[in-house]
């Protein structure tokens, strides 16, 4: 089976949980033996790595010239095309040809990431989308989130082929329910244009159901995964102190400082604990917009010596990180499904997370609170700190339960849609 899949982001650099997901579902898919993956990237920095994928760079794709006045166009992708069917293309979207950033050799440019231009990058990457879906042979179009949802879209009338979207998270969940109306358009366009939604978790389904007022039976509960860490992470963490030798502990909160995880739940909960004891140290490995008002808060809580800042963290700096924990809390107020707290449990770190997350259906070894519930989760933290046993039952237990949660057997059950997709659409 041949599958056009359109991402956004791809270790080894990652911005956050997409990359993490993109990854693994490609390794997930290209264990079944089958499977031929072309992926999309807007601007790939070529160090990726393709075992699993072929990756497409999107800003090398040739798609127009023209001189100097702009009066004569033509896109070239290995053969002329007619000027009509360029303008049909570039109409399709609204897209002001005299504004997209093309270089001398036809292809547009991009800025990689998230840039201050990110709708305007969204839109050309969908018109480039219309190119790649003519030349392309594939049976399916996969989209994940909803940067690449009008590039599917676009490539879906294009081809006639099924479109099946992956819905990471929602604009629901980035903003509290303040959405933005422009990403709401943006993400309900791709939902009602698709074929198959998958939701990485339950949660996220209904949300997709309840607010984006979508057909139940099209939308499915597609939880994550962890892949199993490389030899050189797996040192890393093995290196780990015994917790009973730490004078000190260390609770980590990993992720982006941000409304949605929750950051000043994390902060109230420390103060709680820190009432009790003063052995215990708390990181904030992450940034975001919320990173200085957390600062300003546990300096009014006068914890401030107590706290720690480093900063966002990649690569192997998440597994130092975890190395140096004995707890990991990841307090979400509304958390699509959450991959960090695998990777803490699978690095032997027992784990706190909020009951709304979606990675709460799929776990049992772990501690799940409310997360305004600033008594149960300090409660949570000071046991795990000062209880050695069940700090070693969760560490031990907890690793055994996300050893057994593969991208693997996420692959399948995605190809088992992709198969039933494909069917219905005939």
């Amino acid at each position: 089976m041949k599958v056009l899949m359109f991402g956004w982001e791809f270790p080894p650099h990652v911005f956050g949980g997409l990359a993490t997901a993109n990854f693994g579902i490609t390794e997930g898919l290209h264990a079944q033996g089958d499977m031929d993956i072309t992926l999309c990237l807007p601007r790939p920095f070529g160090d990726e790595d393709q075992r699993s994928a072929h990756i497409l760079a999107m800003n090398c794709v040739p798609i127009v010239w023209r001189d100097v006045n702009y009066d004569y166009v033509q896109s070239r992708i290995g053969h002329l095309m007619n000027p009509d069917l360029y303008y049909q293309l570039r109409d399709h979207l609204y897209a002001d040809f005299n504004y997209m950033h093309v270089n001398d050799l036809g292809c547009m440019e991009f800025a990689g990431g998230y840039p201050s231009n990110l709708h305007e990058e969204i839109n050309n990457y969908s018109i480039i989308a219309g190119v790649v879906a003519r030349q392309q042979d594939f049976d399916i179009i996969h989209a994940h989130d909803w940067l690449t949802f009008p590039a599917g879209i676009h490539a879906k009338q294009v081809s006639g082929k099924p479109l099946v979207i992956h819905v990471h998270a929602t604009d629901f969940d980035r903003s509290r329910g303040n959405v933005n109306p422009t990403v709401y358009s943006i993400e309900k366009n791709g939902m009602d244009h698709a074929d198959c939604i998958m939701c990485v978790s339950e949660l996220t389904r209904q949300t997709v159901i309840n607010h984006y007022h979508q057909d139940p039976a099209k939308c499915f509960a597609m939880h994550n995964a962890v892949y199993p860490l490389a030899p050189e992470l797996q040192a890393i963490v093995d290196q780990r102190k015994p917790s009973s030798e730490r004078k000190e502990k260390v609770v980590t909160f990993l992720g982006r400082i941000t409304m949605q995880k929750g950051p000043e739940y994390f902060i109230e909960a420390a103060k709680r604990v820190l009432d009790r004891t003063r052995n215990i140290r708390f990181c904030f490995a992450g940034s975001g917009d919320m990173m200085n008002a957390m600062i300003e808060m546990a300096a009014a809580y006068g914890i401030a010596d107590r706290c720690h800042f480093p900063g966002f963290m990649k690569g192997k700096q998440v597994f130092e990180c975890f190395r140096d924990s004995d707890v990991y809390v990841m307090p979400s107020v509304s958390e699509p499904f959450g991959i960090s707290p695998l990777e803490a449990m699978q690095s032997g770190v027992p784990t706190i997370i909020s009951k709304q997350s979606g990675c709460a259906e799929i776990l049992d070894k772990c501690i799940k609170t409310d997360y305004w519930d600033i008594d149960a989760m300090a409660d949570a933290m000071y046991s795990l700190c000062t209880n050695p046993g069940f700090h070693e039952y969760l560490q031990v237990e907890g690793k055994k339960e996300v050893d057994g949660i593969t991208w693997e057997k996420v692959g399948q059950r995605i190809r088992r849609l992709y198969d039933e997709t494909i069917e219905k659409c005939k």
